[in-house]
């Protein structure tokens, strides 16, 4: 217990406290990405049938050569990305003393540690915790190598340093969340929790920001906005909510299929543009209840926005037709956003996620083979994982609907003894 003997005596005890608080998380960050990186690097083997690392010797490398010649991969149907993807899949060349692989991942573990740094800051301000880089520190290894085999770590650490520049910055947030959606789109849904002059400066720099960066691309390279068009055509991914559906379907003589399409595999035959379709309506109710929300939202404190983040990419990833592990990064640096306030609000969600990380693990690529199978093993771990996280989701909307959407008016009318009793006005 600290003696009520003034500030600086507090200062001392909380500055030793944080000290300790800070040491662990660099012990524990440090001994868990070495050992990501033994994984990563072959050293030892992760456990299932599959090397979720030669997606970047094969496919990355690929588009990597294709890059070089001042050109983007637009005949490739696995290429649906953002043109300023282009800049993740060529930032190995600043390493050209290693091979491709192995650069790339050098990298990922550098935006890993940039998101560690950003956590870290955030969390030694007076009122902010270490909460969130414990969050990100413990959270992000549980899902294998696939944290260093994909590019969404990279954007996952501009979507953070969009989050963080917050209210106090709204120009900054903005265009660094339009630069991330040039990355891959989902970074805009960070947008929603400002309002005000705050607001309208974040969105004005996140709209000149994408129309500055997508025109120069569109002008200098071929096949820059390709992306467009590109994801019109993805059928139903095996791993979405959604394919839960048809997964229990196989077990009552439904004859579809699995199919590798546009880089993925996908369930295709009968009612499978139905249970698609399904998919986009609700990410259509989904949408349609972020616009509400925004609408009558009236409440915004300094943790909003990092609340309303989460929700949204959590509806939008649970609504979607294509659920693959990496969104799971995403979703744990927004958690880690989220827990970097004192007010803790969103625990449970962040929970949640953080215990749907351990299971993606399992479901692949521990366990994929049995998903893409649709045995009992496989369609539990779909069903353990993406329950959790629905049940962030809702839990999520809950908490910002409730903090942020003042309570229906009450209004008064006489009992049968004639005294006034609060009667709750219809919404």
């Amino acid at each position: 217990m600290c003696p009520s003997g003034g500030r600086a005596e507090r200062g001392r005890v909380g500055g030793t406290g944080d000290r300790r608080g800070l040491a662990g998380v660099l012990v524990v960050w440090g001994v868990s990405r070495v050992a990501l990186l033994l994984l990563t690097f072959g050293v030892f083997r992760f456990p299932g049938p599959d090397d979720v690392t030669t997606d970047l010797s094969v496919i990355y490398q690929g588009w990597y050569e294709v890059l070089r010649q001042g050109a983007f991969p637009a005949g490739d149907v696995t290429w649906q990305y953002p043109p300023a993807a282009a800049l993740a899949i060529l930032s190995p060349a600043v390493l050209p003393f290693l091979d491709y692989a192995t650069a790339f991942q050098v990298l990922a573990l550098l935006a890993d540690l940039a998101v560690l740094c950003l956590l870290l800051c955030a969390g030694r301000r007076p009122g902010r915790p270490l909460r969130g880089a414990w969050v990100w520190t413990a959270g992000a290894p549980l899902l294998g190598p696939v944290l260093y085999a994909r590019y969404d770590v990279m954007v996952t650490a501009v979507a953070v340093a969009a989050l963080l520049a917050g209210v106090r910055h709204p120009r900054a947030m903005g265009a660094l969340a339009g630069f991330g959606a040039l990355l891959k789109v989902w970074p805009l849904l960070l947008l929603p929790g400002l309002r005000g002059a705050a607001g309208r400066r974040a969105w004005t720099a996140a709209a000149v920001t994408v129309a500055a960066l997508a025109s120069l691309c569109a002008l200098t390279v071929p096949g820059a906005l390709s992306f467009v068009t590109a994801q019109r055509d993805r059928g139903l991914e095996v791993e979405a909510p959604a394919a839960l559906v048809l997964h229990v379907a196989r077990h009552f003589g439904w004859n579809g299929q699995v199919l590798l399409s546009y880089g993925s595999l996908e369930f295709a035959g009968p009612y499978t543009d139905v249970v698609g379709a399904a998919s986009l309506a609700l990410t259509a109710a989904a949408f349609g209840w972020l616009l509400l929300w925004r609408l009558r939202a009236r409440r915004f404190r300094p943790h909003t926005a990092a609340r309303a983040a989460l929700t949204a990419v959590l509806l939008f990833t649970v609504t979607s037709r294509v659920l693959s592990p990496q969104y799971l990064v995403w979703l744990i640096g927004l958690a880690a956003v989220c827990r970097c306030f004192r007010d803790d609000g969103m625990r449970l969600p962040a929970g949640l996620v953080l215990a749907a990380a351990p299971v993606t693990a399992l479901e692949f690529p521990v366990y994929f083979a049995h998903v893409v199978a649709s045995d009992r093993l496989g369609v539990g771990l779909l069903l353990l994982r993406n329950g959790l996280l629905v049940a962030a989701c809702v839990t999520a909307c809950r908490i910002l609907w409730r903090s942020t959407v003042p309570a229906a008016p009450r209004r008064r009318r006489p009992d049968r003894t004639g005294r006034a009793s609060a009667v709750d006005q219809p919404s």
